[in-house]
């Protein structure tokens, strides 16, 4: 049996070197790889922890600087807070003194009494009481800013209200010190056309004194002590006023019949003085007193008949004569208006009528002085001054 013969072919010698080619390459690279491995190992390695460490160094500055950062931002805030509180104190503060200066306004007005009323233009209403609730909100971001722009800008607006609240009770200071200078002139005036010095009667009473209270060098304060002082001078010259007999002795029906001053006497038809006046009237109408005072006399005088004579003070006295009967007696206490005799025809008399007289320090004085005053002073009274 014979097997057929297959020829093999042999390798090319070209392949074979480019195979081995190939080997030796990647031999070589390995070795070379592995050589500067192990030649620069320590240096790479160096690098790469060098690389690391200025990263974490660039870290740790970014997050330093993000601290710094939010502790400025705290401690700003801190600050902004204590301003906030400091202002808002410092307006408490301010408010309270303005509301104890207007109490002290309102209790000047309120010194004249009700029945010359209160000026509306020199009172008013405070400003809204600041809130101790007024704080900043510290939350992220922008909208705390803002809140701390905000309230910055309402303590603003209450500090310029309580500002122009000073300025308006400062001219209502003056303007009252103004009214109530106007209103001591005028009385002095009115108190001068009875034939009284004003000097004489305008005077404080004596015996004063107390601790010695200095008046701060605080403008408004010593605006309001002006202001008091003038108030002072008014309402005692208000009252000496309403001590002298400026009212009517007779409100009902009558006429002058005879004046103050030299006349014909009705009875010896030669010139006399007439000292007071005569007032006609129906007989047993109320005779009254023109002012407070002490009755002195009620008692039958010769030419006056029935006559009261009644003591105010300041050297004036009034006497009410040719009264049909008397209604007081010596002693006796009287108001303004009480009635102190009835109109008759006693004493030297021609008919039915009062004969009025006002006398200071004991001379006789026109009656009409005092009426005339008192009249100007109802009508300046009666205009709300």
């Amino acid at each position: 049996m014979s097997f057929p013969f297959r020829a093999t072919t042999p390798t090319p010698p070209r392949a074979a070197h480019l195979a081995l080619g190939i080997a030796l390459l990647l031999a070589t690279l390995w070795a070379a790889g592995a050589t500067y491995v192990l030649v620069f190992h320590d240096e790479v390695l160096a690098r790469f922890v060098a690389r690391q460490a200025a990263m974490q160094a660039a870290y740790e500055a970014r997050i330093t600087d993000l601290q710094a950062s939010l502790d400025r931002s705290t401690t700003q805030r801190s600050l902004d807070r204590d301003g906030v509180e400091a202002r808002l104190s410092a307006l408490v503060e301010r408010q309270a003194g303005l509301e104890r200066r207007q109490a002290a306004i309102a209790d000047l007005v309120g010194v004249a009494g009700p029945e010359t009323g209160a000026d509306p233009s020199l009172t008013g209403a405070l400003p809204e009481p600041v809130s101790p609730g007024l704080e900043l909100r510290t939350g992220e971001g922008a909208p705390g800013r803002r809140s701390a722009r905000e309230t910055g800008a309402r303590l603003a607006a209450v500090e310029r209200a309580l500002d122009r609240f000073g300025q308006v009770q400062a001219l209502s200071l003056g303007r009252l010190a103004a009214r109530a200078g106007r209103g001591t002139e005028r009385l002095r005036s009115l108190v001068a056309r009875t034939g009284l010095d004003p000097n004489r009667v305008d005077q404080p009473k004596p015996g004063l004194g107390g601790p010695l209270v200095p008046v701060s060098g605080d403008p408004f304060a010593l605006a309001l002590a002006q202001a008091q002082r003038a108030r002072g001078d008014e309402e005692r010259l208000r009252r000496v006023a309403a001590d002298l007999p400026l009212r009517r002795p007779i409100l009902g029906e009558f006429s002058l019949s005879s004046g103050f001053g030299t006349r014909l006497d009705p009875f010896t038809r030669g010139l006399a003085l007439h000292t007071g006046l005569d007032l006609k009237a129906e007989y047993g109408e109320p005779a009254r007193a023109t002012a407070p005072g002490r009755v002195t006399a009620a008692e039958t005088a010769g030419g006056y008949g029935n006559m009261v004579e009644i003591d105010h003070g300041h050297g004036v006295v009034t006497r009410y004569a040719h009264l049909a009967r008397l209604a007081v007696s010596p002693g006796q206490w009287v108001r303004a208006g009480d009635i102190v005799g009835r109109v008759g025809s006693t004493g030297r008399s021609t008919g039915s009528h009062l004969h009025y007289e006002t006398r200071i320090d004991g001379e006789p004085v026109d009656p009409q002085r005092f009426l005339r005053a008192g009249a100007a002073l109802d009508a300046w009274q009666f205009s709300g001054r």
